[in-house]
């Protein structure tokens, strides 16, 4: 099948993770034998904020990272029919332009002989449902939901015909262990400050854990205000500003452990959705601590991370982690385990296949 993807970026990861599973998945689809070309606009501020932080050589070293992965970049007049009217499945993220995912959806209703689907992965729906609300979903076929919480959301406020769940997942063809790396440090977090969703819980959970306990500390992110940057260093973390996610599995592996600390609006509305970065984190094998967050669906096992309740708890853990070799050991196993078995990138593409089966199968008659 002939797969298309409008995305906000796969060549840039700045500041959106979702290009990091969509990198997977396509890459995944090409191993079955299938075709997969990715979209992408003119202008988008994941990729010109990539470029003015890290110039055109990071733009030249995705290409070289992913050889396979086929983007096009789409000015503002572009033939998208002709690119919809050549694909068999289409997948439209959320972060794409109303007009634009309106624009694909009546090409849909026109007879287009493609199946599609609109794909969320974001907490708008609660935080800003008015965008969301928004857009005319009336031509997709079904919506792909990163957690049930979200597949809920879209079913009671009645934007989509067909709702699925559809996790994100780690592509385990890059996050996998990398044994036998230099040891550089003891703690390492990687995620962006963002838009003062967390700032409290990564000084609770991170920055004051770290300083406490004196661990050598890494922070690699985007977005950081000048007042987290001066309280990192206050704390002696060592910041190192954007990582490409194809360097992540060699920056886990020169570390001991690894904390989660994710944002309210998953905490508080959206139970069940990690996000990608425990995925990522477990599929390397490296030791995990979580802050409070509800897995409501059963995706991890206990065991498979350390969960701290509070501060004292996630400074607890790091510092049994930190001095015990042995327990690092078994802990990272049991998180590895589960990502082989239930969460990377393969599962899902099996379960998109299912999906797309399930849509595609004559309805049943009633009696």
């Amino acid at each position: 099948m002939r797969f298309l993807f409008y995305t906000h970026s796969l060549i840039s990861d700045w500041n959106h993770g979702n290009a990091h599973f969509l990198r997977g998945i396509m890459r995944d689809l090409l191993r079955r034998g299938h075709e997969a070309l990715a979209l992408e606009p003119a202008g988008a501020w994941s990729r010109e904020n990539l470029v003015a932080d890290r110039g055109e050589e990071a733009v030249a070293a995705f290409h070289r990272d992913f050889p396979k992965l086929a983007t096009r970049i789409y000015p503002e007049e572009f033939d998208h029919e002709a690119v919809l009217d050549a694909a068999d499945v289409v997948v439209v993220h959320e972060w794409t332009e109303p007009a634009l995912v309106a624009r694909i959806g009546a090409a849909r209703k026109r007879g287009g002989r493609f199946t599609l689907l609109f794909h969320d992965t974001h907490h708008r729906a609660v935080s800003a449902e008015g965008d969301i609300e928004a857009m005319d979903l009336s031509g997709y076929d079904g919506i792909l939901a990163f957690g049930e919480a979200l597949r809920e959301r879209y079913l009671k406020a009645g934007w989509g015909r067909q709702v699925f769940t559809w996790h994100e997942a780690a592509d385990d063809a890059l996050f996998h262990p990398m044994p036998g790396e230099p040891e550089e440090g003891d703690l390492i977090w990687i995620g962006n400050w963002g838009d003062d969703e967390r700032t409290a819980e990564l000084y609770e959970f991170l920055i004051g854990p770290a300083r406490d306990l004196h661990l050598r500390t890494s922070v690699r992110g985007v977005r950081y205000p000048e007042t987290a940057l001066r309280t990192l260093s206050e704390a002696d973390i060592a910041y190192g500003g954007w990582i490409p996610n194809a360097e992540v599995p060699r920056a886990f592996a020169r570390r001991r452990v690894t904390v989660h600390v994710p944002r309210r609006p998953y905490v508080e509305q959206l139970p069940g959705i990690p996000t990608i970065r425990p995925f990522e984190a477990l599929a390397c094998g490296i030791p995990l601590v979580s802050a409070p967050w509800d897995d409501a669906e059963g995706l991890f096992r206990p065991g498979d991370f350390l969960w701290a309740k509070d501060g004292a708890e996630m400074r607890s853990h790091l510092r049994a982690l930190v001095n015990d070799p042995a327990l690092r050991a078994e802990q990272a196993a049991g998180g590895l385990e589960t990502i082989q078995a239930r969460h990377t990138c393969r599962h899902r593409v099996e379960e998109l296949l299912g999906i797309l089966s399930d849509l595609r199968a004559p309805a049943r008659k009633t009696a």
